[in-house]
């Protein structure tokens, strides 16, 4: 091996050294830097768990302070208020009322111990006897008795309390101390048993009074009870047929309705879905053009104040009084306006041959009175005319014109024959326009 040969080797081996080298720095480099972002990871997990392990922490916290809050303003309702106040007061009348028994009946004799327990007890059974049957719903005679048996017991102690007070004169009071001591005792002895007992009392008020919403569903009961009593007394019967429990109060009470009044709806009588009936036709009516005196004078005056040649059509004489009907059934005919300035003058045509023309205004004494169209005929005419008109081309101008008429009429008859051509299109039974 020449030296040239083996120092390029020796070179290449260098150099081969050199990027293993480099190589090992760079993976060890990548491997601190996964390090430390494993590291930064790790630590950024744990502030963000710390994190959340203070706001759980606030947070129940917070749910603790509110939880105490509701708990103290339930606590604090009137109501509970009254009752753990009376209860309270009910204790401390006793363990006012007992130790004087206890003296007393113990100084007579060491035997007579269980008297003033038994005695005080008798009172507060009884009174919690008058609580059980009120929550029972027993006679009244039950409570009243149970009530004897407090007011009899509660008496007997206060005597004995009130001579155990005025006894403590010969040991140290006076006779005045002594005897408003025997007073408080006494006194003291009848608060407890009164106490409950008016606490009682109002609590049976208070659930038989209930809310508003039992109020009124009370109210409402008594209603249904006065205003329909032969139903009430059908629902009654089918309750009582049925077995216990299997038929419900308001199937009961719908069935009978079916029964008295053969309506399936309740509330609905033959003579309401009448009355319902009557007041749709009348409804029906009422829409109706109908004619009143201002138009009555508008259509005399209209073809009055037209010459012979601007009516475009002959005079035809009357054969019927002129009258004018309302399509209302209350309303009656209105009667024709005459002027009341001066009297009406006749006039007769000079006889001719032919026909005269007229070339002007023709005065009102020389005019012919043209009949009054009663609405039927108005609206006959009018359905005449407009048998192939198109539901848009229904206006009032064009009726106006079509049959000459005043401008408030034309109206009527167009919404009318805007009403039967609606009718026409879509039919509704009898049966659903009275319901």
């Amino acid at each position: 091996m020449s030296l040239s040969t083996y120092r390029q080797e020796q070179r290449a081996d260098d150099a081969a050294r050199a990027e293993q080298r480099r190589l090992d720095a760079a993976a060890a480099e990548d491997r601190r830097a996964e390090r430390r972002r494993a590291e930064d990871e790790r630590a950024a997990r744990l502030r963000e768990q710390a994190r959340a392990d203070r706001e759980a922490a606030r947070a129940a916290r917070g749910q603790r302070r509110r939880e105490r809050a509701e708990a103290r303003s339930a606590a604090l309702t009137p109501e509970n208020i009254y009752r753990r106040g009376t209860l309270g007061l009910v204790a401390a009348s006793g363990l006012a009322s007992l130790p004087a028994q206890v003296l007393h009946f113990v100084g007579i004799s060491a035997l007579l111990l269980p008297l003033p327990l038994a005695l005080e007890g008798a009172a507060w059974v009884m009174a919690a006897g008058v609580a059980y049957a009120d929550a029972r719903g027993l006679p009244g005679w039950v409570r009243w008795m149970l009530r004897t048996l407090v007011v009899a017991c509660a008496a007997f102690a206060a005597h004995i309390n009130y001579g155990y007070g005025l006894s403590l004169a010969g040991h140290g009071l006076t006779a005045a101390d002594a005897s408003t001591v025997g007073a408080g005792l006494a006194a003291v002895t009848v608060l407890g048993p009164a106490v409950f007992e008016i606490r009682q009392w109002v609590s049976t008020i208070a659930a038989a009074a209930g809310g508003a919403d039992e109020r009124a569903r009370r109210r409402h009961a008594a209603r249904r009870r006065r205003h329909h009593r032969k139903v009430l007394r059908v629902a009654n019967r089918l309750v009582s047929a049925a077995p216990f429990g299997d038929l419900p109060a308001e199937e009961a009470w719908a069935r009978a309705w079916s029964i008295v009044h053969g309506c399936d709806e309740p509330s609905m009588t033959p003579k309401l879905h009448q009355r319902a009936a009557e007041s749709a036709q009348r409804m029906r009516k009422a829409q109706q053009p109908h004619t009143d005196s201002t138009n009555a004078e508008k259509s005399l005056e209209e073809p009055a104040n037209r010459s012979t040649s601007e009516l475009e059509e002959s005079t035809p004489t009357p054969s019927a009084p002129i009258e004018a009907e309302s399509r209302l059934d209350d309303l009656d005919p209105v009667p024709v306006v005459e002027s009341i300035d001066r009297p009406v003058t006749r006039v007769a045509a000079a006889e001719s041959t032919r026909p005269r023309r007229a070339t002007g205004r023709v005065p009102k004494s020389a005019r012919s009175a043209r009949p009054k169209r009663t609405a039927e005929q108005l609206l006959a005419e009018a359905r005449s005319v407009t048998a192939d008109w198109p539901v848009e081309d229904l206006t009032a101008e064009a009726i106006r014109k079509a049959v000459r008429t005043a401008p408030d009429k034309a109206r009527g008859l167009r919404d009318t024959l805007r009403a039967e051509r609606r009718d026409q299109a879509d039919p509704i039974p009898n049966g659903e326009a009275a319901a």
